[in-house]
């Protein structure tokens, strides 16, 4: 069972601490392409808390859409709340999470990431097991948070089985 008329992911939302700086590194070291702004938004009653699980007096000041590719899309919030903590989660916390971006060429698109002074984290590492075929590596935005480039040009393990059993069907 599906939630009913599910077809895809459609965008994904993310806070940063300076909206300006993350704009540069979407556009500028990323490639996004930017869409559109909206806010600020605030209420004085609980809609906040109500429709976004936030403090009832925090303030959106301005959200930002980017297209990354041809498929993502990032809508990429600068808040401030009375009680705004300033730490994003490992990902081994709880809400812990990263975004992956697939690329043709892993080496060249670390080579790029280290020529603009992107902090990359260890070496690429090739997967193994069901993943066989790809290789994956974590980098931080400026504000930290984590993402992963991943590339598997000749599909993975998973995807060959996959491919194998309905063949065989």
């Amino acid at each position: 069972m599906a939630i009913p008329g599910l077809r895809r992911l459609d965008h994904i939302g993310f806070t940063v601490p300076d909206l300006e700086e993350a704009h540069r590194f979407l556009e500028d070291v990323l490639g996004c392409e930017y869409l559109y702004s909206m806010g600020p938004f605030a209420s004085d009653d609980d809609w906040m808390t109500e429709h976004l699980n936030v403090h009832p007096r925090a303030v959106m000041e301005e959200l930002r859409f980017f297209r990354c590719g041809t498929q993502a899309v990032f809508e990429v919030f600068q808040y401030t709340a009375p009680n705004q903590a300033d730490m994003l989660p490992k990902n081994s916390d709880h809400g812990g999470h990263h975004l992956a971006l697939y690329v043709d060429d892993l080496d060249s698109a670390v080579d790029y990431l280290k020529s603009k002074g992107v902090t990359v984290l260890g070496e690429p590492t090739a997967s193994k097991g069901p993943g066989e075929g790809n290789r994956w590596i974590y980098f931080l935005a400026p504000w930290g948070m984590q993402f992963e480039l991943v590339s598997y040009p000749h599909g993975k393990a998973f995807d060959r089985m996959a491919a194998g059993e309905a063949s065989s069907a």
